[in-house]
């Protein structure tokens, strides 16, 4: 299948290595403002190239337009996209509001085409194995998670682009770094029910904030700890996801939550978790979580099904980290079956 980027920044170069290793894919355009942006995407992938995404669009060859813009950016131009009858692979945050997402989510449905949203994370082997040990039932009723991202980025990221940190076009490290992480503890313990969180701008010199944290109950009556930073010194310290089951508890941590710190099941022998804990520490990456997310994408396509990732996956994480939000700027608990606010 044929694919375009729109937006040719930091994230589009994934988007690209992703398309040229799956076979039967090829990326056939690129749109940006900034012509030298889409130089490399001409030079290395044959790539045409457009200033404008509407004449972008009128090629007929094109079956499929990943969007990498600035957050704030996303919901015009998905909408021009769905309108164009093209499939979407959207980078996250789906947009910046509820109402954004809507339109989106609308766009899709009314134009009948398909929409991924980017929580690559997902797709990690060690990720895998915890969603199998999960969907067994081999914890029992959980009581309770731990999930914790405590990175770096410093002053010079932010300093990048105009619309790092911005709470318009971007958002802070719970819209920018932990939206994955908290993806993940939905896709793992289920509807969020109600939050209260604090949130600060402590070293960072930008607009949203730099470090939050806060506490979730979910549907299930279970409660989770949400701690998210990008103030650590000097290089990312820990990311990390604990489940607290009444028959085992399971850590993935890490820097970048790739690998089992803590396995213990019942019934499970020292024998067998050391085993899985091999299994995943061989290959901790496995295949780009963004080569199997366009991949996903074209199976759907051919099969006539909906992506593994869909815009309402990326809506309600958008609605946790808007409650998140809500809740810091209120110092009130936010109730998630009201629907969020901003």
């Amino acid at each position: 299948m044929n694919f375009a980027i729109v937006g040719c920044g930091f994230i589009a170069k994934k988007h690209a290595t992703a398309i040229q290793n799956i076979e039967g894919a090829k990326l056939v355009a690129v749109c940006d403002k900034v012509e030298v942006a889409m130089q490399p995407y001409t030079e290395e992938y044959g790539a045409k190239l457009y200033t404008e995404l509407s004449d972008m669009l009128q090629d007929p060859s094109i079956d499929i337009v990943c969007i990498c813009t600035p957050s704030g950016l996303h919901a015009p131009l998905a909408e021009q996209v769905a309108a164009a009858g093209k499939h979407i692979v959207l980078e996250k945050p789906i947009a910046m509001t509820i109402e954004e997402t809507n339109r989106i989510i609308e766009a899709a449905n009314a134009n009948n085409i398909k929409l991924a949203v980017v929580h690559p994370n997902r797709f990690r082997p060690v990720v895998q194995e915890l969603r199998k040990i999960l969907d067994s039932g081999k914890l029992g009723k959980i009581s309770h998670a731990n999930c914790i991202v405590n990175w770096n980025r410093n002053q010079e990221y932010y300093d990048q682009a105009p619309w790092r940190g911005t709470k318009q076009h971007d958002g802070g490290v719970l819209m920018n770094q932990a939206i994955h992480n908290l993806d993940l503890l939905l896709w793992f313990m289920g509807d969020a029910q109600e939050v209260f969180s604090m949130e600060a701008t402590r070293l960072r010199n930008i607009e949203a904030e730099d470090v939050s944290t806060g506490i979730v109950r979910f549907k299930s009556g279970a409660l989770a700890n949400v701690q998210a930073s990008t103030t650590v010194y000097s290089k990312n310290y820990e990311e990390s996801m604990t489940i607290f089951g009444e028959k085992g508890t399971v850590k993935i941590g890490g820097a970048n939550a790739l690998y089992f710190e803590h396995l213990q099941i019942k019934g499970m022998d020292e024998g067998e978790a050391a085993s899985l804990k091999e299994k995943v520490k061989a290959e901790p990456w496995g295949t780009p979580g963004h080569e199997r997310i366009i991949a996903d994408m074209i199976e759907a396509v051919k099969e006539e099904r909906t992506p593994a990732v869909t815009g309402e996956d990326g809506k309600k994480a958008l609605e946790l980290v808007l409650a998140f939000y809500e809740s810091a700027a209120s110092n009130k608990l936010i109730q998630l079956d009201k629907g969020a606010t901003v």
